[in-house]
């Protein structure tokens, strides 16, 4: 199990999370290591551009929102340079990145769920 494997059940289970995913793939929006907060997510609230943790297809991402099927209940993921990494089902979006680096993310407001305001690390 990989660490963001950990987040998504920690965020799933009603936990805001604060860490530091690795990898090139979401730059400039989130660089290596910078510190993010992702909170649990009403997966139906989420719209284009919003930074969510899902899992598609068996691995779990912490990337952009780049459609919505509202019919189907499914959102778009992909990352920062072009890959799309698939659709994915609602029971699949587990957070939504509020912050990165102590800047709030705009447009994440209002998309969470109720519960848990305090972040673990």
């Amino acid at each position: 199990m990989g660490m963001l494997d950990a987040v998504a059940g920690r965020v799933s289970g009603g936990a805001t999370v604060v860490f530091r995913p690795s990898g090139a793939s979401m730059v400039p929006l989130i660089r290596s290591r910078q510190q993010v907060v992702v909170a649990p997510v009403d997966p139906s609230k989420v719209e284009v551009g919003d930074i969510v943790l899902a899992r598609v297809t068996g691995t779990v991402y912490l990337h952009l929102v780049s459609a919505v099927d509202q019919a189907r209940g499914r959102v778009q993921i992909s990352n920062n340079r072009g890959r799309v990494n698939g659709w994915t089902g609602h029971d699949r979006v587990f957070g939504i990145c509020l912050a990165v680096e102590g800047v709030a993310r705009t447009g994440a407001e209002g998309k969470t769920l109720g519960g848990s305001s305090s972040a673990a690390r």
